[in-house]
């Protein structure tokens, strides 16, 4: 019943497009969100480890397996394979950068490192000497549909009509917080996934993807599965794996040599038709394709008014390049398909699941909340309060946020401990028993907050900088960075095909230019341009090797 009123309430947000809210969830509610998300994911892998030691409930505690030195050789062994896929996984997330193996291996790793990582150590699992007691290391429990032992969850559409009504009616509080969670999940998830930036084709459909969800739940709760809510291709970083890459190698290139013409003291056509050729070579498309729009536009927006854009052209000459040259996307239905028929194939891989570790999971789902905690301006906050005021200046030698130039580190404190007191409120009531559901209800409180009282302690301009709609970066301070290493001094005078430079771009650069929210980040106008005067202290030097 829960999940038939799940249904019913996203029918009802579907048809009356209720979706237009999640335009008022600013980036305070998606950071709040994917930090609790992480919490509740490093909490699980605690609880999982901690239970590695400890009888399962309805277990008989007589069995070999659960004597106290097999208790505790498989709580060690759990501690083992644990951290060893979460350092694993976290290792092969980083193979593009390898100098070892070929391009190919090493992008193939960097994206399948941790199924490849879970395969390998559920394969040393099984690699215990034969005196080591049946059921160590233990493994995930998950009974086959066809048994019959399952057999109830196939009869629930029958036994619907024998649900008293006030069993019913009390459905609908747990109904109603599944459904708002998976609102809240669904959207901002769509919304990361389809930002401006990814310049996608097809318009966005949450109202349609909330009615498919509907359905989806209401199909699942019919035949007694559990409600599914499956969002690969909503992700983030499903986007970001079909993003075209060569567009950014191009936007340095045209920087590079509207540079160059600012040097020359060339008008802004001069500048245009440089950057014209650099696309055009690089693109190696013909003058007649319909990326020539593009350039039209960048030419109308470079010459409108030569005399007046000449001093922002000098200051910033990327200033026209980013609204003309977006990241492109290869738009298909391949990966949706493909989920749909993985998700139907594992009902039938149960027995091979049922071969990996639990503790192999918890090192999963460590390893999930770890990645994530990358790019999320939360914690990039969280740590930057705590650096000390003598090693701040080491923030701006690397690429860093826009707010840590322009908004006082007292306001930047403020907000963060905000931020962190709220996600705390949001965890505790995770905690409450039977009501722990209800913990979607704060970020809709969060939209009133947002709105009403933040403005009042906060400047405008300080909360639209904390609390951006997109995440904005700031290049490193070249003359602050002084230990570059070899390879990024010489790359600009390398040699080498121009399809080899695209390809490294394309592949080694991939997380650095999005986040793992999937965001892009916009590069502004480098802190170094600002502070040139300045000495570079002695103690900042790090001599070459």
């Amino acid at each position: 019943m829960v999940c038939v009123w799940t249904a019913l309430m996203l029918f009802l947000l579907a048809i009356f497009n209720a979706c237009d809210i999640i335009n008022r969830f600013t980036r305070v509610a998606g950071e709040l969100f994917g930090m609790l998300i992480a919490v509740l994911f490093i909490q699980e892998a605690i609880k999982g480890v901690v239970s590695e030691f400890k009888v399962p409930e309805a277990e008989d505690p007589s069995l070999e397996k659960y004597q106290f030195q097999w208790l505790y050789t498989n709580g060690l062994l759990g501690i083992i394979f644990t951290f060893g896929l979460l350092y694993t996984a976290l290792k092969s997330r980083k193979a593009r950068s390898w100098l070892y193996g070929t391009g190919s291996l090493r992008s193939f790793t960097a994206d399948y490192g941790v199924p490849l990582m879970v395969i390998a150590w559920t394969a040393l699992s099984f690699s215990m000497p034969s005196k080591v007691a049946s059921g160590v290391p233990r493994r995930l429990y998950s009974p086959l549909l066809w048994d019959s032992a399952s057999y109830h969850h196939w009869t629930v559409i029958k036994d619907m009509s024998r649900v008293p009504p006030t069993y019913i009616l009390a459905a609908f509080i747990p109904a109603l917080m599944i459904a708002g969670l998976y609102f809240f999940d669904h959207s901002v998830a769509s919304q990361l996934a389809q930002q401006k930036e990814f310049n996608l084709k097809k318009p966005t459909a949450y109202h349609y993807d909330i009615l498919i969800l509907g359905f989806m739940t209401l199909l699942c709760g019919l035949v007694g599965l559990p409600p599914s809510n499956g969002v690969l291709p909503q992700s983030p970083m499903h986007t970001k794996s079909l993003a075209t890459l060569k567009r950014q190698f191009i936007r340095s290139k045209m920087v590079k040599s509207v540079k160059e013409s600012i040097k020359q003291k060339a008008s802004n056509s001069e500048i245009y038709d440089k950057m014209q050729d650099v696309f055009i070579e690089i693109e190696d498309t013909p003058v007649t394709s319909p990326v020539v729009k593009e350039l039209e536009d960048l030419k109308e927006a470079v010459t409108k008014s030569e005399k007046d854009q000449a001093e922002k052209v000098a200051s910033d000459p990327t200033i026209h390049i980013d609204a003309h040259l977006p990241v492109r996307v290869n738009e298909q239905r391949v990966s949706n398909l493909l989920q749909s028929l993985l998700v139907a194939a594992s009902v039938c891989a149960i027995p091979v699941i049922k071969l990996i570790p639990t503790s192999v999971l918890w090192g999963y789902f460590a390893y999930m909340a770890i990645d994530s905690l990358p790019g999320n301006q939360l914690w990039e906050r969280m740590l930057f309060v705590f650096i000390t005021p003598a090693r701040r200046y080491k923030v701006f030698e690397r690429a860093h946020a826009s707010f840590v130039e322009s908004v006082p580190f007292k306001y930047i404190a403020a907000f963060t401990l905000f931020q962190f007191v709220y996600l705390l409120l949001c965890f505790g009531i995770t905690w409450i028993p039977i009501a722990g559901i209800l913990f979607p209800l704060p970020f809709f409180i969060l939209i009133a907050i947002r709105q009403h009282v933040l403005p009042k302690l906060f400047s405008p301009y300080h909360l639209q900088e904390l609390d951006a709609a997109e995440y904005e970066e700031i290049a490193r301070n070249p003359e602050l960075s002084l230990s570059l290493s070899r390879r990024e001094k010489e790359a600009p005078e390398s040699g080498g095909g121009m399809e080899g430079r695209i390809q490294v771009c394309d592949a080694e650069t991939l997380d650095e230019l999005t986040t793992s929210r999937g965001e892009l980040k916009v590069r502004t106008s480098s802190f170094g341009d600002h502070r040139s005067d300045q000495q570079v202290r002695p103690e900042e030097i790090i001599p070459e090797d």
